[in-house]
């Protein structure tokens, strides 16, 4: 079994069905330590887009869910550190933040595309030894991020190809219904 660290995915066990927050989900991980772990949901789009929350921006970016914490916040991570100084580097060309008002300037002029970036209201946090006493109660498996580009990725299928390339009995929780009373 994987351990947690950054630019890894944790990918919801099916076992946590009555879990809205974390139902169905794929989570990047973008920090990891002894003290505290932080990713963001990679497949909750809401029904935003960054013009909604900033409309100073003309941008239609879509924002997501990141997670239950601090959902009033906008985050993002990105591959374009080069444009975006102060970025911190996750894992595998993947950036976290970075200086907001260069962002804004850049979005405005259109120098950054939907598939260089992903916005979310929210993070996922978890405090000291939490996370891991999650996965042991098998709420949760980790995978490497082998993604080409998730922020081409379809998130509706995210977390069922994770599964899918998992196999075993994870073939048919992949193939369910997001209602398993609708089966």
């Amino acid at each position: 079994m994987l351990a947690p660290k950054k630019g890894r995915l944790l990918i919801a066990e099916p076992s946590i069905l009555n879990d809205d927050s974390f139902k169905r989900t794929t989570v990047l991980l973008t920090e990891h330590s002894e003290n505290s772990t932080v990713g963001f949901i990679l497949n909750r789009p809401l029904e935003y887009v960054l013009e909604d929350l900033i409309p100073d921006i003309n941008c239609n970016f879509t924002v997501y869910q990141g997670g239950p914490v601090e959902q009033d916040n906008l985050y993002f991570i990105h591959r374009v550190p080069h444009l975006l100084l102060d970025s911190i580097e996750v894992a595998n060309g993947i950036y976290w933040g970075g200086n907001f008002e260069s962002l804004k300037n850049l979005l405005k002029e259109n120098l950054i595309q939907a598939t260089d970036i992903r916005f979310f209201l929210g993070y996922s946090g978890w405090g000291a030894n939490q996370l891991e006493d999650e996965l042991n109660t098998n709420s949760w498996f980790i995978t490497e991020n082998d993604f080409q580009n998730i922020f081409c990725e379809d998130e509706e299928s995210i977390w069922k190809n994770k599964l899918l390339q998992k196999g075993g009995k994870y073939k048919i929780w992949a193939n369910a219904p997001a209602d398993i009373n609708m089966n």
